[in-house]
């Protein structure tokens, strides 16, 4: 869950036509139907069944929560992901207040990153770095990142520029190039900049070195948080709620009931979603579906350069190793950053630092070790006793546990986790949402994959807020627009106008960029 605000200016009210002006009206007959049982989906549900509206949520597996659920395994209980609760939008901050109460515990944050052997204390601390990086590398950094400042910037196509240019080619090299290659699985001059200035906010090179000496006073810096709120059984107890929720005001959720086909009068509306085995006839329809999904579903089939936008679009697949290991505490981190190379892990987790509820009893640790990787190559295709066996081993290697200590394991795979930002996809995002516009006025889409954005769950539940407003308020919220790049991490004000900006330069959550 997200610790990053969502900051995103209100569209004009001529942006995009309201969903309630191409719909009919909800009846039980003909319900909102939701496609997608994650946290924008339940979150869309949640808010029509709270208003005594028919809605019909259709999840795609046996489980709700997306790749923000919580799996169970003998009373251990993994975050898959890793989901802190933190935004600074009051709308979603009192929306996660409302459905877990007392459950929702404030839990520390302690974080750090692994780099040439050490570890190095995150948020930064003043005389840590100086004793890891050593003064004169600390130097060189500080001359590099002085250059990036006073000369011309020049093209800001691709990730590595974009960082280069704020932060230094030092910086770059030593904490943003491997670990980034290594979430991304394609060079970093591969990567789009739209996808750092996603990633960039309220920190930069100064700001983070005058909190590492002076403390972030007041949270002030995002990134720099140090707790967070967390349901006390994991993410997956709030989905829970909410689905309780739902069907105790007369809503409904269909489990393992894959969409397979959305059908569109000659006036552009959906008239029919066939999802597991039955038809529904739906008054408006909230998809957070992924946008290839969507195209290759529809029925009459989309133009030939809609299709070919679809099939262009490109996903990073996430797996988790889940271990757990004999031993009352590994380290106190939520998290350990992995930026070393000779092992194919990007972040370890250490459950029981969420909450120590994930853990049934004393005696344990339970760990998720993170990769991320192409579905079909060889990582996504081994065998789960051989990640087991790997996982273990480097945990080892980087001496955080013993091989030898490791109880059991298994291995959750997660499909589509992560939308990337390459050269053509923003091109293909625009042609794909005309189509839609124009083709299936009655539908909206929502959350991370639904607009092939890099989404934190409060930034996904902020768009189904929105479409649900639409169709009951008709209002005309351009839902493309939350999150949107140049404006998505600025400082929100006090006043907690959640559409207010800063117009600081946005700068890098970090030497990372990648929570969820």
């Amino acid at each position: 869950m997200p610790e990053t605000p969502a900051t995103t200016p209100e569209p004009s009210a001529q942006s995009v036509p309201a969903a309630a002006a191409f719909g009919s009206e909800i009846t039980p007959e003909k319900p909102v139907v939701v496609l997608g049982g994650g946290p924008a989906g339940l979150t869309a549900g949640y808010l029509l069944a709270r208003k005594g509206k028919a809605v019909v949520v259709l999840e795609s597996t046996d489980q709700l929560g997306g790749i923000a659920r919580t799996t169970v395994r003998d009373g251990y209980r993994f975050d898959l992901g890793g989901h802190r609760f933190f935004t600074k939008v009051k709308e979603v901050d009192d929306l996660w207040h409302e459905i877990m109460k007392e459950e929702f515990l404030k839990r520390p944050r302690q974080s750090r990153i692994y780099w040439n052997d050490k570890f190095l204390e995150y948020p930064l601390e003043g005389m840590d770095v100086i004793r890891k990086l050593g003064p004169l590398e600390l130097v060189r950094c500080g001359l590099s990142y002085m250059w990036a400042a006073v000369k011309p910037k020049g093209r800001e196509d691709t990730f590595e520029e974009w960082v280069s240019n704020r932060f230094g080619k030092r910086l770059f090299n030593h904490f943003f190039k491997t670990y980034t290659e290594k979430l991304w699985g394609v060079p970093t001059d591969e990567i789009r900049a739209e996808w750092a200035a996603q990633r960039i906010k309220g920190l930069s090179f100064f700001s983070a070195a005058r909190a590492a000496f002076f403390g972030n006073k007041g949270n002030k810096i995002k990134s720099l948080i140090s707790e967070f709120n967390y349901p006390r059984f994991g993410p997956g107890q709030m989905w829970e709620e909410m689905a309780r929720d739902i069907q105790a005001n007369g809503g409904e959720i269909r489990l393992s009931a894959p969409v397979t086909k959305l059908v569109t009068s000659p006036e552009g509306i959906v008239t029919e979603v066939h999802a597991g085995g039955q038809v529904l006839t739906p008054s408006h329809v909230i998809s957070s579906l992924p946008l290839r999904t969507t195209v290759g579903i529809a029925e009459p089939e989309a133009p030939a350069e809609v299709r070919d936008a679809a099939r262009g679009l490109r996903y990073r697949e996430f797996l988790t190793v889940l271990l757990v290991i004999k031993g009352d505490d590994l380290f106190p981190d939520n998290w350990i950053y992995i930026h070393q190379p000779g092992v194919r892990v990007l972040r370890i987790q250490n459950f029981k630092s969420w909450s120590p509820w994930m853990v049934p009893n004393e005696e344990d640790a339970s760990v998720g070790m993170e990769y991320f990787c192409f579905e079909g190559d060889d990582l996504w295709n081994m065998d789960d006793d051989a990640l087991v066996k790997m996982a273990s081993a480097e945990i080892e290697k980087l001496k955080l546990a013993r091989a030898a200590n490791v109880k059991f394991g298994f291995v959750e795979r997660v499909y589509k986790a992560y939308p990337i930002y390459d050269e053509k996809y923003a091109e293909r995002v625009a042609t794909i949402r005309s189509w839609l516009e124009r083709d299936l006025k009655n539908l909206a889409q929502v959350g991370r994959n639904g607009l092939h954005r890099y989404n934190n769950s409060d930034h996904s539940m902020l768009t189904a807020m929105r479409a649900v407003d639409n169709i009951l308020l008709g209002t005309h919220h351009d839902i493309w627009s939350v999150n949107v790049e140049s404006v998505y991490h600025e400082e929100v004000h006090d006043s907690e106008n959640p559409y207010a900006r800063d117009p600081q330069t946005p700068a890098m959550e970090g030497p990372l960029a990648s929570e969820q």
